[in-house]
Parts: C-alpha cells; sequence; structure tokens
C-alpha cells in the first residue's frame, strides 16, 4: 500500500502542474495580439490539458482509497496520456519545422510543461503502474472519438472565424487542402499507434491482473 500511496501523491503533484502550467499559459498567451478566449480553449493542448487535469486527479483519489485502478478509469487515463503526448510530438514537429524555416517559435515555459514535461511524467505513471487494468484492443476506438470530433468542428470553424489552432489545418498555409487532410491523417494514426503502444504495455504477461475489465471474455 505505501506504492499505491506514493502513486497517488505524485498524481497529486502531475495535477498541480498541470494546472499551474494551463493557468501560465493562459497567461502568458493574454500578452499575444490575437489573443481571443475562444480561441485558446480551441486549442487541442488546452481541451486535453483541462481533461487530463481531471482525469489525474480522480486517478490520485483512488488510488489513494483504492488498492487497484477500475478498468473505467485506466481508460480514461489512456485517454488522456495518449492526447497529451499528441500534443508534445505535434508541437516538437511545428517547432523542429520553424527552425528547419528559418523562423522560431517562442516556447514559454508553461508551453514547455504542456507540451514535454507532463506527457513525460504521465507516460511513465502509465509504464511502472503495476495497478492499471487489462485494457481491450477495442479501447482504441474509443480513444479516436475525441480526436476526429475536434478535427471536424475545427475544420467547420475555422473558415468561420478565419482562425486556425495549428497552420496545417488551414488550407491557404499549406498546398491546400490536400496537404491538410494528409496531415489529419497522420494525425490519427499518431494517436492510433500511442494508443495501441499504452493498451499494449497493460497486456504484457509480466503485468499482473489485479482488476480485469467487464469485458474480458472478448478481449
Amino acid at each position: 500500500m505505501r506504492a499505491r500511496t506514493a502513486f497517488g501523491v505524485a498524481r497529486l503533484g502531475l495535477t498541480a502542474t498541470g494546472l499551474v502550467a494551463l493557468v501560465g499559459y493562459f497567461q502568458y498567451t493574454l500578452g499575444v495580439s490575437t489573443f481571443a478566449i475562444a480561441n485558446f480553449f480551441s486549442y487541442f493542448t488546452v481541451q486535453s490539458a483541462i481533461v487530463s487535469i481531471l482525469v489525474f486527479m480522480s486517478a490520485a483519489v483512488v488510488a489513494l482509497r483504492r488498492p487497484t485502478d477500475p478498468a473505467w478509469l485506466d481508460m480514461l487515463r489512456a485517454m488522456v496520456t495518449t492526447y497529451i503526448l499528441v500534443s508534445g510530438v505535434v508541437y516538437g514537429i511545428i517547432v523542429w519545422q520553424s527552425s528547419s524555416a528559418n523562423y522560431s517559435i517562442e516556447v514559454p515555459w508553461s508551453s514547455q510543461f504542456l507540451h514535454f514535461v507532463i506527457p513525460a511524467f504521465a507516460l511513465i505513471d502509465w509504464i511502472v503502474d503495476p495497478y492499471k487494468a487489462c485494457l481491450s484492443w477495442k479501447y482504441l476506438g474509443w480513444a479516436i472519438v475525441f480526436p476526429v470530433f475536434w478535427l471536424v468542428f475545427t475544420l467547420i470553424r475555422g473558415p468561420v472565424v478565419g482562425w486556425y489552432p495549428y497552420f496545417f489545418l488551414d488550407a491557404r498555409q499549406v498546398s491546400g487542402p490536400g496537404e491538410t487532410v494528409l496531415y489529419c491523417l497522420i494525425i490519427v494514426m499518431i494517436i492510433t499507434g500511442i494508443a495501441a503502444l499504452l493498451t499494449g504495455i497493460t497486456r504484457l504477461k509480466r503485468m499482473p491482473r489485479h482488476l480485469l475489465p467487464p469485458w474480458r471474455n472478448s478481449a
């Protein structure tokens, strides 16, 4: 139980760090001339960070009160971990491309924490946690639902407000709609790949089966 308590405390720290980083990122964007509250909350990074804070807080409470995680909670943990990892990968690619294109993107401490530090610790928590449930491969279908809805919403909202959270979603900033679709497909593939990796980790033979999900017979 000491180890379980340590996981709970660590997740409380991860929750607090995420909240501080999100507030810091909001304060940083206030100084941007194009800042708009609706646009700020339209970023995939921001939305996934908000949800991850709630999920990590729930996971911390459960870890402090119960010896194992219920399957539904680990599904949510896997989802938000996937989303924040994808945010970090995509943002890292954007920053890397900007340096190769002879222009720079400012990366404040809050952005570094949201895109790199917190995802890294969330991944470590997922890998070393021996108390998580064995997830079914059916989880992959659920993991992609939110990102697809976000993409559809963003592509519809973009032309209406004249703003996109990421340049590659704006066909005017790339070679055309075809390249935008290609970027979207790549993102979906990255999400599916990371979600599959996280699911596969729970199914390793060395992982203890403390609590199998209700769909165990169909897994």
